[in-house]
């Protein structure tokens, strides 16, 4: 697990309700923000599309995506958190606020798809797919087993 995810865990307990755990976390970002991020005009325009194509898709099935954020899955609830900007070697990405959460029961599916670096994560809710971009460290694949596990215990 990385520091960043560990930090997460700690600092997003603040916004638990009694009784929850956090099953998993990581950071993401709306998927096209780092083809906007690229530093020519037209990786700008199409990544900015993307990016507010899918804050469109969150908002529509009721989450709200933030940047830089985090999501952390519970055993009750999928939370998007406002971190600050992340630096190096564990340094930022501190968890500053709960922006948006949906009952794990609204959430359908979380899937995953490998890009050359890092990854895709498509988080369904209530029928709406949410793509976001993870970075290669980001322990996606425990957000859909979190997922998982959440959605047995219930």
């Amino acid at each position: 697990m990385s520091t960043y995810e560990d930090k997460i865990k700690e600092q997003a307990r603040s916004y638990l309700q009694p009784g929850e755990q956090i099953l998993a976390a990581l950071i993401a970002r709306a998927r096209g923000a780092t083809m906007a991020s690229a530093g020519n005009l037209g990786g700008n325009v199409i990544g900015g599309r993307k990016v507010v194509q899918q804050r469109r898709a969150a908002e529509g099935a009721g989450l709200k995506l933030t940047s830089p954020m985090a999501l952390a899955m519970t055993d009750q609830r999928l939370l998007v958190l406002k971190i600050s900007p992340l630096i190096a070697m564990g340094k930022g990405g501190d968890v500053k606020e709960l922006v948006s959460d949906v009952p794990v029961a609204d959430v359908d599916s979380i899937e995953i798809k490998r890009l050359l670096v890092g990854k895709v994560v498509t988080v369904t809710v209530r029928g709406t797919p949410v793509k976001l971009e993870v970075g290669a460290t980001g322990d996606a694949k425990g957000m859909a087993d979190g997922l998982a596990r959440a959605k047995s215990a219930a």
